[in-house]
């Protein structure tokens, strides 16, 4: 059987027994098992039966490999949850073809279980993002209690404003639909990165006040034009600025510090490259260096290390999405001495 599959440069793992090839899926996670019948002690079919059983490897095909071919054989071996046949004596053509069927179903499964999972995701990535906008009503709801009756007007304005966001963050579950093969479908226009992070900065600035917080906003004078999808792009400065201010302890000082940066590009032909590089500057607990990684994964839910705040891992896994998507970088680093700079970096 090796012989006959050596050419197709797959990776194989052998056990001798049903016992040792449970031992050894504890190790590897293969995509196909080809499974004798006929073992001293524990048979090919209890074997199938309890990966079957098993919760992470039920969804790996299984061909049993026997020389029984009685309809109660069959009929036992559908039971135990076999995917596929292959009587002995068998040849390499059938074998290689019955393999590659396998394959292409465990193919197709893996890749509906990651859209799934991506979904469920940026589902719950979405609803993280609503508690911004939640939080700046509550606040403009006790401010316009708190200096009624002259500034009612502008307070009801800004609650609108982010009744809308609200809103949008629904409109933004149909996003979802957007996804192709793990990556979001951009949809791209030209934006003024600098804009759409003023437009941020300015929800924000209730939340800065009533903490107490110095906001200290320092954009360049001009633009930066790119091709990207704004409605993204607002979900990454909601998030970077949300977690800058709910993190950062009142009477601190958060900085949003905008850099269009020109790079000379040596080639072929010298061009005149420009990257916008924007830090989001905080004095809250800070990120321990050993997860300036595992932060942006949405696997990996870092602590806050506060009983009061929300994890932000999902929040943070959704910007590195979405900056991947549009070839840029996303990082962090420590903000001496206290707190943390993230950086978003667009050319």
């Amino acid at each position: 059987m090796e012989m006959l599959l050596l050419k197709e440069k797959y990776e194989l793992h052998f056990a001798t027994n049903g016992p040792e090839a449970l031992e050894l899926l504890e190790s590897i996670s293969p995509d196909v098992i080809l499974l004798d019948v006929m073992m001293p002690g524990m048979d090919g079919f209890e074997v199938c039966r309890r990966l079957k059983q098993h919760p992470i490897w039920q969804h790996i095909p299984i061909i049993l490999v026997t020389a029984l071919d009685t309809k109660q054989d069959l009929a036992t071996g559908l039971d135990s949850g076999a995917d596929d046949f292959l009587h002995k004596p068998f040849n390499g053509l059938e074998l290689r073809a019955r393999v590659r069927s396998m394959l292409r179903i465990k193919h197709r499964h893996d890749e509906l279980e990651a859209a799934l999972r991506l979904r469920e995701d940026l589902s719950n990535m979405i609803v993280h993002d609503i508690r911004s906008p939640l939080s700046s009503i509550m606040i403009y709801c006790d401010l316009a209690e708190a200096y009624l009756p002259e500034d009612i007007p502008n307070h009801i304005s800004t609650i609108r404003t982010e009744t809308e966001r609200l809103n949008s963050f629904l409109t933004d579950m149909l996003m979802m639909a957007k996804m192709e093969h793990g990556r979001f479908m951009l949809t791209r226009t030209s934006e003024d990165i600098v804009r759409l992070l003023k437009e941020s900065t300015n929800s924000y600035q209730a939340m800065a006040r009533f903490k107490n917080i110095d906001f200290d906003i320092q954009l360049p004078g001009e633009p930066f034009i790119a091709y990207i999808d704004a409605n993204l792009w607002r979900r990454v400065f909601d998030n970077l600025l949300s977690n800058a201010l709910k993190f950062s302890p009142s009477d601190s000082h958060v900085q949003v510090k905008v850099e269009v940066e020109h790079e000379t590009i040596q080639g072929d032909f010298v061009t005149d490259e420009k990257r916008v590089c924007i830090h989001i500057i905080d004095e809250g607990p800070g990120i321990p260096t050993e997860h300036f990684e595992t932060i942006f994964d949405k696997f990996k839910i870092v602590s806050s290390g506060r009983r009061d705040i929300a994890q932000v891992g999902l929040g943070l896994a959704f910007c590195k999405m979405v900056v991947d998507a549009h070839d840029g970088q996303i990082f962090v680093k420590p903000n001496t001495p206290r707190g943390s700079i993230f950086t978003v970096q667009l050319a």
